[in-house]
């Protein structure tokens, strides 16, 4: 996707008005939910991916993958609005792209 068409959408379900990298829609209920239960949407920029990748010298393999954990992190519930939440998701992030071999 595109950084406009994410911005669109940003700003259409989070009122939020710039553009982003990942976007994750959980369509589940949280007081339903079964923990091995997944179920929802990753909207990903390309743009910000391919734009990103020059810029922390990763691949665009690794950049895509990155921002794929990123959205499922968020499914299951991870944040990263708080410092301390921020270093947990990098963690976890790093361990799956290491998991992962990418």
């Amino acid at each position: 996707m595109t950084d406009a068409r994410i911005k669109a959408l940003n700003k259409k379900y989070l009122k939020k008005d710039v553009a982003t990298d990942v976007l994750a829609f959980d369509f589940l209920e949280k007081k339903s939910r079964n923990k091995k239960e997944l179920f929802g949407e990753i909207i990903i920029s390309t743009s910000a991916a391919c734009r990103q990748a020059k810029v922390f010298k990763n691949s665009r393999e690794r950049e895509l993958t990155l921002y794929i954990i990123h959205g499922i992190l968020h499914l299951l519930g991870f944040d990263d609005h708080r410092p301390a939440d921020i270093k947990k998701m990098r963690a976890r992030e790093e361990a799956l792209l290491n998991f992962l071999k990418i």
